[in-house]
C-alpha cells in the first residue's frame, strides 16, 4: 500500500511538470506553488463540531484527507486552546454498545467543565495491521501465502480533559462513552469485550463499563455490561448483564446521587433493547429465553417506573402467558420498547417466531439412521469380521480405519441413497430466482431488502393498568408508526399501488388513522402521494393533494384545506421532472400544532390551520429573488417550528448567487438580513444555556471556517483556521456569474472559476464540469480532493472551470444539455477567458450520461471524460439499480430520467437521447470510467459504448477498477483516477507528452511488472 501511495505520488509530480511550474520553483507571476497529490491528502476539513452548553468552548476534529488528525478544543471568547492527536478518524461514524446509549466520539459534559473524545489507531498502526502483508524479509515465510500475518486487532481510546487546564486522562480499549445526562459529574466508559467470549449460543457479549467520577478521580468498574444508557436527566443509569453462562444477566439500575444499584430482574436469559422515557421517568427492555423448539429466543416485555419507591413498579408481558396474542407471533428483537409519555402503555413489535426442524422427526431420523448401522454390522455378506489377533488389511470391509474404509463404505451407502458418514442423503436443491411479472416488488428488490425483511415487525402496544395487549398493524397494514407522545398512530398502505409504483415511479400510498387505545382505523387519505408527518401533539397529519396542502384531523377525521386562500401557489414550477403539480418543500407545523410553514419556493409563509389568516413571513423573497431555502434547527431536540422564538433562515439570492442568514421575531411578518454576502454559510449552531452562537462563512477561497458571534450574528470573530497552508499555493484568481440565455429561451447561468494567476485578456484551458443546474457553486469553497476531477485543483494547475445549468425538457434529458451547455460555452468564450480550443468536458454518473451524449452532438470539447455513464437510453430503461435492487423504469419517468413513458410509446425520445445511437459522429478522444460493480449504472453501459467507439476506431480508454461501485472508496482507487485523469487533460489541453498507457495501453501481462517497476522508482526517490 506504502509502495503504491508512493507510485502515485512521483507519477503525479512528473505528470505536473510537463503542464505547469514544478514545486519549489518560481514562476513569474507568483512563488506560490500549485498543488500536488500529497498537498491534497494533507488538506484537513472540520468536523463534529460541538458547542458546550454554557457557550464557552467550542470542540471540533480536524481531520486531513488522509492521515492522523486532532481534536481541537478553544474558548469561545478568549485565546485559549487545546489540541490534541486522535490518530486516524474513519471517515464515517461508528457507533457501539447499546443503540440506547448516548454514543459520541466527541461531547462536552453537561456543565461545560469537561470534554471527551475518542482516539483511534494512527495511520501507521492501521496500515501495519492490514492483512495480508507478508512477514519480514528472512523470515522463511515470504513465499508462503498461508505465513502471511493476519489483520491485528485495534482498538480504540477514549480521552477525558478538565477544561480548567486541559490536563488529559487517556482510558485504554473503550468502544464508547457517555456523559450522565444533564447531572454533571461523571461518564461511562464501556470497554471492549475480551476476544475469547465464545462463539454461537455460548458466546456472551459482557464487557467492563467504567463509572468515572469526574473531578475526584475515582472510578466503579461494572463488569459484564453489554448495554447501557443514562436518563436524559442524568438521574438513573441503566445496564443490562451478559455473562458467561448467564449467570446473573438481568437489568440493573444505579442513583447516580445516592450511588445505590437495585436489580430491576434477572434470570438465565438475554436482556437487550433498554429505552428511557424523554422525562427519565420509564424505562423500557427485552427478555429473551431460549426456547428448544425456536431457532432464537423467544423475548417478553420489561417495562419500570416508579423509581423513586424501594421498589420500583414493574410490568413483565410475556406473550406465551396471553390468551389474545396472535398464534405463531412473538415479540421481535429488532424494535425496540418504549414508554408512551404518560406511562400508560408500552409500544413494540412483533414477529414471526421461526421455529426448529421438529424434534421428532430428528429423533426418528437418528432411529432410522442407528438401525441401519446395526442391519449393516449384522449382514455377513457386505461386512466380515478379522480373524482374532490378525489385522485387518486396508481396503479391507472389515478395516474401520479412515484410511482403509473410504472405498467400500461409500460404495455401499450410494447405494442407498446415503452419503459417508451414515445421515439421509440431503437433495441437491438448484440455484434458481424466479421473477414474476406479479411480483409487488421485484426479486433483486427483495434480495437488497432481505435483511429489512427479516426485521420486519408489527407495532403493537400493551395497556399496563389494563393489562390488554393490542396489534396495530397487521398484514393488512404493515406499516404503522408512533410516536410516544401520541394518541394517534399513521398507517400506510402502498399495497395497493406498489406494483405499479415499482414501474412508473408514481408511489401512492392510503393512509389510516389509527387509534392506539383500541388498535381501530380509519381511512384518512386514499391514494396519497405526498404526506408530511404529525403535528407534534399527534392529532393532525399534514398532505398535498392537487395541488393544495392539507391538513386531516385524527379525531374528528376533518379535512382542512389550508392553501385554498393563500395568495400564492404551493405548485413547484420549477421542478423539471415529469411530475404533475409536484408540492414546494413544507418545513411543518408549529411546537403548537396550529400553524403550518410553507415555502412558495422563494418566501415562507405562516399558514393558520383553523380560523386565521395565512401571513408572509418574509415578503421580500419572490419581489427581490431571495430564496429562504432553509431554517437553521438550533434545538435538536425541539418538537415543531417554535414561533415565539427567533427563527434563523439560510437565504439565497438566485441570480446574485449572495447568501445569507436571515431572522424572524416572533412568528410576525418581516425578515432582518443579518448577515447577506458573497459566501455561503454552512453551519449555525447556538449553545443550549447561552445567547452564544457559533456559524460557518466560506467563499470561493475561503475554507468555511467557524466564527463566533452573539444572537444578531454580529460580529464575527474567527474560532478556526482549518488550512493556514492554502497562502503557500496557487488558488483560483476568482469566479465570475455568467448570464445566458438557453436555446431553448429559459434565463440561466453558469459560475466560470477562473485560474490562479489569471492575466486579463489571456485565455486558459478550461474544464466544464456538468450536472444538471451548478451556478449555485460560484462562491462555495471547494476543498482539494483526490476522486477524479476537483475545481480547486485544476484552478491551481492553471485551467478555468466553468459550471452551467441545464434546465430539461422533458423527453430529452440528452438534448437538454447541449442547448444550455453550449450557449454556457460560448458566453464563457465570450467573456475574453475561455481558449475556444482547449476545452475539456467531464461529469459523472447523470453527468457522464450528459458528457457521453454531448460529444455526440458537437466538436466544441477537445478531451472529454464520462464517468459511470448511461449511455443506451432503451437498454438502461429496463436494467436494474442494483444498488436497490429495482428496476430504473421508475427513475426514467418520474425522476431524472424526464420521459414521459416508456421506449415503446416515445421510441424517438429514447433513440435521439442515447449516445451509442450517434457513437459515430463522435470526435472528441474520450475517458470512461466504469466500474465492473456499479449498482447504479449497469456497467454494460460503458461497455457498450466502448465498444461501439472501439468498432468506429474511436480514440476510447475504458478505466476499471475491480470490484468499485458506482464512485471510488478505495484511496489508492481515488488517486489513481486522479492522476489519469489530469495527465488525459494535460495531453489533449496543455499540450504534455501522452503517458504510454494512453497512447497504447497496457497488456495485461505486462500488468504487474508495470506497477513494479513504478514502485522500485518511487522507492529509489523517496530514498534521496
Amino acid at each position: 500500500m506504502r509502495t503504491q501511495r508512493a507510485v502515485l505520488l512521483v507519477t503525479f509530480c512528473l505528470l505536473l511538470a510537463a503542464g505547469s511550474v514544478l514545486p519549489g520553483s518560481k514562476d513569474a507571476n507568483s512563488e506560490k506553488r500549485p498543488i500536488e497529490l500529497q498537498d491534497i491528502l494533507e488538506w484537513k476539513s472540520i468536523r463534529q463540531p460541538v458547542l458546550s452548553d454554557d457557550g464557552k468552548w467550542f470542540a471540533y476534529r480536524l481531520s486531513p484527507v488522509e492521515g492522523d488528525g486532532q481534536v481541537i478544543i478553544r474558548s469561545v471568547e478568549g485565546d485559549q486552546e487545546f489540541s490534541f492527536d486522535i490518530g486516524q478518524a474513519p471517515s464515517f461514524r461508528r457507533r457501539f454498545g447499546s443503540p440506547a446509549a448516548v454514543t459520541a466520539s466527541l461531547a462536552f459534559s453537561p456543565d461545560s467543565a469537561w470534554a471527551a473524545f475518542t482516539i483511534y489507531p494512527t495511520a501507521a498502526e492501521a496500515r501495519k495491521a492490514r492483512p495480508g502483508r507478508r512477514p519480514p524479509s528472512g523470515s522463511g515465510g515470504n513465499d508462503n501465502p498461508a505465513a502471511r500475518r493476519p489483520a491485528a486487532k485495534l482498538y480504540n481510546k477514549v480521552a477525558v480533559v478538565n477544561l480548567s487546564d486541559g490536563e488529559k486522562a487517556e482510558f485504554e480499549k473503550v468502544r464508547s462513552f457517555s456523559f450522565s445526562g444533564e447531572l454533571p459529574g461523571w461518564i461511562a466508559l464501556h470497554k471492549y469485550a475480551a476476544e475469547n467470549q465464545g462463539r454461537g449460543d455460548e458466546a456472551w457479549k459482557g464487557s467492563d463499563l467504567l463509572l468515572y467520577q469526574l473531578g475526584k478521580g475515582t472510578a466503579q468498574n461494572i463488569g459484564n455490561v453489554s448495554q447501557y444508557a443514562f436518563n436524559k436527566p442524568g438521574s438513573w443509569l441503566a445496564w443490562t448483564v451478559d455473562a458467561q453462562g448467564k449467570d446473573g444477566n438481568g437489568v440493573q439500575l444505579r442513583n447516580m446521587e445516592s450511588g445505590s444499584v437495585q436489580v430491576l430482574d434477572s434470570a438465565q436469559a438475554e436482556y437487550r433493547s433498554l429505552s428511557w422515557t424523554e422525562a427519565g421517568d420509564g424505562l423500557a427492555a427485552l427478555k429473551g429465553v431460549k426456547h428448544e423448539d425456536f431457532e432464537d429466543p423467544l423475548y417478553s416485555l420489561l417495562a419500570f417506573k416508579d423509581f423513586g419507591r424501594a421498589t420500583p413498579f414493574t410490568v413483565e408481558f410475556d406473550p406465551s402467558q396471553h390468551e389474545g396474542f396472535p398464534q405463531g407471533l412473538t415479540i421481535s428483537p429488532n424494535r425496540r420498547p418504549n414508554w408512551n409519555q404518560e406511562l400508560k402503555y408500552v409500544l413494540f413489535g412483533i414477529h414471526q417466531a421461526e421455529k426448529k426442524k421438529k424434534k421428532e422427526a430428528k429423533e426418528k431420523k437418528g432411529e432410522a439412521q442407528k438401525g441401519s448401522e446395526q442391519s449393516e454390522s449384522g449382514d455377513k455378506s457386505i461386512q466380515a469380521r478379522p480373524v482374532k489377533g490378525e489385522k485387518a488389511k486396508p481396503g479391507d470391509p472389515a478395516d474401520k480405519s479412515i484410511k482403509g474404509r473410504p472405498a467400500v463404505d461409500k460404495e455401499r451407502r450410494a447405494a442407498q441413497g446415503k452419503p459417508p458418514g451414515g445421515k439421509e442423503k440431503e437433495p441437491v436443491k438448484p440455484d434458481l430466482v424466479i421473477w414474476h411479472w406479479q411480483d409487488e416488488r421485484m426479486q433483486s428488490q427483495q434480495q437488497v431488502q432481505e435483511r429489512r425483511d427479516k426485521n420486519f415487525s408489527f407495532l403493537s402496544v400493551y395497556h399496563v393498568d389494563e393489562q390488554r395487549f393490542v396489534r396495530l398493524a397487521d398484514d393488512s397494514l404493515r406499516e404503522v408508526s408512533a410516536d410516544p407522545k401520541h394518541r394517534w398512530a399513521v398507517g400506510r398502505d402502498p399495497s395497493p399501488y406498489q406494483r405499479m409504483g415499482t414501474l412508473d415511479g408514481r408511489r401512492y400510498a392510503d393512509l389510516y388513522a389509527v387509534d392506539i387505545g383500541s388498535g381501530q382505523r380509519r381511512l384518512a387519505v386514499e391514494k396519497a402521494r405526498w404526506s408530511f408527518g404529525s403535528s407534534p401533539h399527534g392529532m393532525r397529519l399534514l398532505f398535498y393533494e392537487d395541488g393544495h396542502f392539507h391538513v386531516y384531523e385524527m379525531e374528528s377525521g376533518k379535512r382542512i384545506n389550508l392553501t385554498k386562500n393563500v395568495p400564492s401557489s404551493f405548485v413547484d414550477t420549477e421542478d423539471d421532472h415529469n411530475v404533475v403539480r409536484p408540492p414546494t418543500r413544507p418545513h411543518g407545523f408549529s411546537s403548537d400544532g396550529n400553524w403550518v410553514l410553507l415555502s412558495d419556493n422563494w418566501d415562507i409563509w405562516k399558514v393558520p390551520v383553523g380560523e386565521g389568516k395565512a401571513v408572509n413571513l418574509t415578503a421580500n423573497g419572490k419581489k427581490d429573488s431571495i430564496r429562504y431555502q432553509r431554517r437553521y434547527r438550533l434545538d435538536p431536540d425541539e418538537e415543531g417550528t417554535d414561533l415565539s422564538k427567533p427563527l434563523y433562515w439560510r437565504s439565497y439570492g438566485e441570480w446574485t448567487k449572495k447568501g445569507g442568514i436571515a431572522r424572524i421575531i416572533d412568528g410576525k411578518p418581516g425578515t432582518e438580513l443579518l448577515l447577506w454576502d458573497d459566501a455561503t454559510f454552512p453551519a449555525l449552531i447556538q449553545a443550549r444555556d447561552a445567547e452564544t452562537f457559533v456559524l460557518s462563512r466560506g467563499t470561493f477561497a475561503d475554507y468555511p471556517d467557524f466564527h463566533s458571534a452573539d444572537q444578531e450574528l454580529q460580529p464575527l470573530r474567527r474560532l478556526t483556521a482549518a488550512n493556514p497552508q492554502q497562502e503557500e499555493f496557487r488558488w483560483s484568481s476568482g469566479s465570475r456569474l455568467i448570464d445566458y440565455t438557453g436555446d431553448k429561451g429559459d434565463r440561466l447561468q453558469a459560475a466560470l472559476h477562473l485560474p490562479a494567476d489569471y492575466e486579463p485578456g489571456k485565455r486558459y484551458p478550461t474544464i466544464v464540469y456538468i450536472y444538471e443546474r451548478l451556478s449555485q457553486r460560484l462562491n462555495q469553497y471547494s476543498s482539494p480532493s483526490a476522486n477524479g476531477f476537483n475545481k480547486s485543483v485544476y484552478t491551481s494547475q492553471g485551467y478555468a472551470v466553468l459550471e452551467p445549468d441545464i434546465a430539461y425538457q422533458v423527453d430529452d434529458p440528452g438534448m437538454s444539455s447541449v442547448w444550455c451547455v453550449l450557449p454556457a460555452l460560448e458566453a464563457a468564450i465570450e467573456s475574453g477567458v475561455v481558449d475556444r480550443e482547449k476545452v475539456g468536458l467531464h461529469g459523472h454518473s447523470w453527468g457522464g450520461y450528459q458528457t457521453s451524449f454531448l460529444i455526440t452532438q458537437t466538436k466544441a470539447f477537445s478531451a472529454a471524460v464520462a464517468g459511470a455513464p448511461l449511455t443506451n437510453m432503451i437498454s438502461m430503461y429496463s436494467s436494474i439499480y442494483w444498488n436497490t435492487g429495482s428496476a430504473n423504469q421508475p427513475i426514467f419517468e418520474s425522476s431524472q430520467g424526464r420521459f414521459t413513458g416508456g421506449y415503446w410509446e416515445v421510441p424517438e425520445a429514447y433513440t435521439r437521447n442515447s449516445p451509442v445511437y450517434f457513437a459515430d459522429q463522435v470526435e472528441t478522444p474520450l475517458i470512461i470510467l466504469h466500474n465492473d460493480k456499479d449498482g447504479a449504472v449497469d456497467w454494460n453501459q460503458g461497455i457498450e459504448y466502448f465498444n461501439t467507439l472501439r468498432r468506429l476506431e474511436k480514440p476510447v480508454v475504458m478505466l476499471q477498477y475491480e470490484g468499485e461501485n458506482h464512485g471510488l472508496r478505495k484511496p489508492e482507487n481515488r488517486k489513481d483516477y486522479t492522476l489519469r485523469m489530469k495527465a488525459f487533460f494535460d495531453h489533449y489541453l496543455k499540450g504534455s507528452p501522452a503517458p504510454e498507457w494512453l497512447q497504447k495501453g497496457v497488456p495485461h501481462l505486462d500488468l504487474e511488472e508495470h506497477l513494479e517497476d513504478r514502485a522500485k522508482k518511487i522507492e529509489k526517490k523517496e530514498g534521496e
